[in-house]
């Protein structure tokens, strides 16, 4: 039996097929038909049943018929669904002002003096954009300026965007979006089929054979750019010495190395506040995005003096809307929100909980392979078989689409779409993992030899 997912192409992981309309109720299919004629083929949908949401507070959403699911997915809403005071800092900013970054104005001011210290090292600026997408691509454009090399080189499965450059260096879209003749791939740091101890050494190794190629070829390298939780590649938080070598690996060859903290970063481990402070790098760049907000649309970097510098001298950099009045908002919100309510801490106790609740279902059931992750960022690895750990991706999107139909909300990731992805909203609570945790393994003793 083949486990590989079947995807539609331009690969999405725990998405709806067309095929399956026929299975679903009228209202659902109506809604799905009426969807795909009005916004075309390219938008993709969740789950073999979609979910229609209307509302949402704190980790829970409703349907129209008041119908309640978990949602133990959703990282953009860092803080939680409607958090009201993201909700009023943003109704009261944009009752005032919303205009863009060409004006003196406090809010930026403020928010990143709150920001920069966070990140220590050699950061010293902030640039803010819309998404995540434009500060990956904020990020190449003035690596590439800075060293005069257009070479990128990341993770075999990234995701850094879907812009027309930041699609060219996330293979995670899928076969059928091409990467740039100037990226290359390294390996993923897979702590379950690879001794941790050396995985360190081999990343660099990897990335130091790329940079040759690169040489080779005359495009030399700008950067090596990566989420130091490896979510597309399979959620891998540990070891955590594996950054630092090749950082130094880069930059002997002139290269920057570049965090994208757009998924690992703002308390999500739970142990630091940015995913690669684990690491113990301190990188020429940082981007961030998705809970930046807690869904209003912010991003952006932090970046060394060094690295900007020659960018900023050469070109003006202008977004109309990156760092608005009501962005600001949103952010200086969000991040007082995680200050206040000490998520950081939060996310260490729960992602525990959950760590070690789903550890102890493994022992009843051997299709979890490995649990790992680290904070509010957990992956479980399902398997054929533990002594050959051979992927087992049909199990692990029956168990997604079996916790969807009791409403409980995941996905999966990874090359072979068998790792469970959980990350809620850092202000999940134990009254959640219980849920949580009871779904789950309900759902796991329906699977075939459970």
């Amino acid at each position: 039996m083949n486990t590989h997912a079947k995807t539609l192409p331009g690969k999405m992981v725990n998405g709806f097929s067309p095929a399956d309309a026929a299975g679903l109720d009228q209202a659902t299919r109506a809604n799905v038909e009426r969807r795909e004629r009005l916004l075309g083929p390219a938008y993709r949908l969740f789950y073999k049943n979609p979910v229609e949401v209307s509302r949402g507070s704190g980790v829970l959403l409703y349907d129209s018929d008041g119908n309640e699911y978990l949602d133990a997915y959703n990282n953009v809403v860092g803080v939680g669904h409607a958090h009201p005071r993201v909700v009023a800092a943003i109704t009261g900013q944009l009752g005032r002002l919303c205009t863009h970054t060409r004006y003196i104005q406090e809010g930026i001011l403020r928010y990143a003096e709150d920001l920069l210290p966070t990140f220590g090292g050699r950061i010293a600026h902030a640039m803010f954009t819309c998404t995540g997408s434009e500060a990956n691509d904020l990020a190449l454009r003035i690596a590439m300026h800075r060293t005069g090399k257009r070479g990128i080189i990341i993770t075999s499965e990234a995701y850094h965007g879907n812009s027309h450059l930041t699609a060219g260096f996330s293979p995670s879209l899928g076969e059928r979006s091409p990467l740039g003749t100037w990226v290359r791939r390294v390996p993923a740091p897979d702590s379950y089929r690879f001794d941790p101890a050396v995985l360190g050494r081999k990343m660099a190794a990897d990335v130091a054979a790329q940079i040759h190629d690169l040489e080779r070829h005359g495009d030399g390298v700008a950067a090596f750019i990566a989420d130091s939780l490896f979510s597309s590649d399979g959620i891998y938080a540990d070891p955590t010495d594996l950054l630092a070598p090749v950082a130094e690996v880069v930059r002997q060859a002139g290269g920057l190395f570049i965090a994208d903290e757009v998924q690992s970063g703002f308390a999500r481990s739970g142990e630091k506040l940015w995913g690669y402070q684990r690491h113990g790098v301190d990188p020429d760049i940082v981007t961030m995005g998705k809970p930046m907000g807690n869904g209003y649309p912010v991003a952006g970097i932090a970046v060394s003096a060094d690295a900007v510098s020659a960018f900023g001298h050469d070109m003006r950099y202008f977004n109309t809307f990156g760092g608005n009045t009501v962005a600001m908002a949103a952010a200086q919100a969000t991040f007082d929100v995680i200050r206040d309510e000490k998520l950081l801490d939060n996310a260490a106790r729960t992602g525990a909980l959950i760590r070690n609740g789903i550890a102890e279902i493994a022992r009843r059931f051997e299709g979890i392979g490995d649990v790992r992750g680290a904070g509010l960022y957990i992956g479980v690895e399902l398997v054929r078989d533990r002594g050959t750990r051979e992927p087992d991706s049909a199990s692990a999107l029956a168990i997604v689409n079996g916790l969807r139909e009791r409403r409980v909300l995941i996905s999966a990731t990874g090359p072979n779409s068998n790792v469970l992805k959980i990350r809620p909203p850092l202000v999940f609570g134990p009254q959640h993992v219980d849920r949580l945790l009871s779904e789950l393994e309900t759902v796991i003793k329906t699977l075939p030899g459970a």
